[in-house]
C-alpha cells in the first residue's frame, strides 16, 4: 500500500487479489478511490489445488491487461504463478519472512514454496535472510526491495503526540506500543508477560496494541487473566499509526521470526526507542533507536530494559538515516516504476 500510494498511477496501476473473506479488507475503499480493484479468490487449502489453479487461470484470461503478477502470498503462489507464466505474464515471487513456526502446517509450506525459485521470472525479497530462507541457492539472484516508508511523513510530531495522548486519555502515563497482526509469529503472549512486570514497577504504564488477527480473542482472555484490563488498549487496524507512534514512549517487538518488518522501520522513522527480539535481522536496525534482546531472556529482563526508556522524552531525527539506508519510499518507488516499465517492454 505504501508503494501504491506513491507510485505514478498515470503510468502504472495496481489491482489486488486477496483471499475470500466475509468482510471488507482494511484498505479496500482506499484502493478503489485510487483507481485500483480488489478481486477475491478461494482460500488455498491444499486439497483444492486443482480448483484453485483453474480459478486463477480463468481470472488471468479475463484480465489480459495484467502484464505482471507480483506474488506476496507465497504459499499457494506456485499454482497461480504457474498459471500466469503459461499465459505469458511476467511473474515475481516476493519473500517477506525468514523463518516459520515449527508445526506440520508450516513445514508443508516449505514444499509449496520450493518451486517458486524456478517458476518465477524474478525473485524479490525484503532482506538477505528472507532471500536465503525462501530461495536457497537461488538467493543470490534475488533483488532486495527494502520495506520502505514515507520517512518525512513519519517524523515525530509534538502536536500529534499531545493530540493523540489527550484523545486516548494517556496524559502523563508511560506508553508502551506494538503494531502487528495477532498471530503466533508476533509473540503477543510473551509481550503480555513483559508488560505484566512493567506494570508492577510502573503502575501508570499503558500498552497500546495496534492491529487485528485470529489470536486477538486469545490475547484478550490473557489480559483478563493477568488483570490488565485497565492498562491494555486494543486499538484494532488504524489509519492514524503515525500519530500513535508519536504518542508512544517505547516500541516493543518480540517477534519469533520476521523478514524485515515495515512497522519497525516506521517506528525508527518516528525516532521511537525500539526494543526488539534478536531473531529479527540486524538489517532492520537502520538507526541507533533499535535495541536487540534475546527471547531466551526472561520477561522481567525485557521489562527492565523497556522501563529504562520511561524518562526519555527526547526523539532523535532519523530522516537522514532512513534515506541513506535506502528505506525512504520515494527512491524505492522510482526504482520499482522503472523495473515494471522495463519488464513490460
Amino acid at each position: 500500500m505504501s508503494l501504491y500510494r506513491n507510485i505514478d498511477r498515470s503510468k502504472l496501476q495496481f489491482d489486488f487479489v486477496v483471499n475470500e473473506h466475509p468482510h471488507d479488507y482494511a484498505h479496500e475503499d482506499e484502493i478503489n478511490a485510487l483507481g485500483g480493484r480488489v478481486f477475491r479468490m478461494p482460500v488455498f487449502k491444499g486439497i483444492n489445488s486443482l480448483q484453485y489453479y483453474h480459478a486463477w487461470r480463468q481470472l488471468f484470461r479475463e484480465h489480459p491487461e495484467w502484464k505482471v503478477v507480483h506474488a506476496h502470498h507465497t504459499s499457494p503462489a506456485f499454482l497461480y504463478l504457474m498459471a500466469a507464466k503459461k499465459l505469458d505474464r511476467i511473474t515475481i515471487a516476493h519473500s517477506h519472512i525468514a523463518s516459520y513456526e515449527k508445526n506440520l502446517k508450516s513445514l508443508s509450506k516449505i514444499f509449496t514454496r520450493y518451486p517458486l525459485r524456478y517458476i518465477s521470472h524474478n525473485l524479490f525479497s525484503c532482506s538477505d535472510a528472507a532471500a536465503k530462507w525462501m530461495f536457497g541457492k537461488k538467493s543470490n539472484e534475488s533483488i532486495i526491495l527494502n520495506n520502505s516508508v514515507d520517512a518525512s511523513a513519519l517524523r515525530f510530531s509534538c502536536i500529534n503526540r499531545i493530540k493523540k495522548r489527550d484523545e486516548l486519555k494517556l496524559n502523563s502515563k508511560f506508553v508502551v506500543g506494538h503494531v502487528g497482526r495477532f498471530e503466533t509469529q508476533k509473540n503477543h503472549d510473551f509481550l503480555l508477560d513483559i508488560f505484566y512486570y512493567i506494570k508492577e514497577k510502573k503502575p501508570d504504564a499503558v500498552l497500546l496494541l495496534v492491529g487485528d488477527g485470529v489470536q486477538r480473542s486469545k490475547i484478550e482472555e490473557k489480559v483478563c487473566k493477568l488483570k490488565l484490563e485497565e492498562n491494555v488498549e486494543f486499538l484494532g487496524v488504524r489509519s492514524d499509526v503515525v500519530e500513535l507512534l508519536s504518542a508512544m514512549d517505547v516500541f516493543v517487538f518480540p517477534s519469533i521470526y520476521e523478514g524485515l518488518p515495515v512497522t519497525l522501520i516506521e517506528a525508527q522513522a518516528n525516532g521511537l526507542p525500539c526494543v526488539v527480539s534478536d531473531s529479527i535481522t540486524q538489517e532492520s536496525a537502520v538507526s541507533n533507536c533499535v535495541h536487540f534482546l534475546s527471547l531466551d531472556k526472561s520477561a522481567k529482563n525485557w521489562a527492565d530494559l523497556i522501563i529504562g526508556f520511561s524518562g526519555n522524552k527526547q526523539r532523535v531525527d532519523t530522516y537522514n538515516d532512513l534515506v541513506i539506508s535506502g528505506y525512504d519510499i520515494k527512491s524505492n518507488v522510482s526504482w520499482l516504476e522503472e523495473f515494471y516499465l522495463k519488464v513490460f517492454n
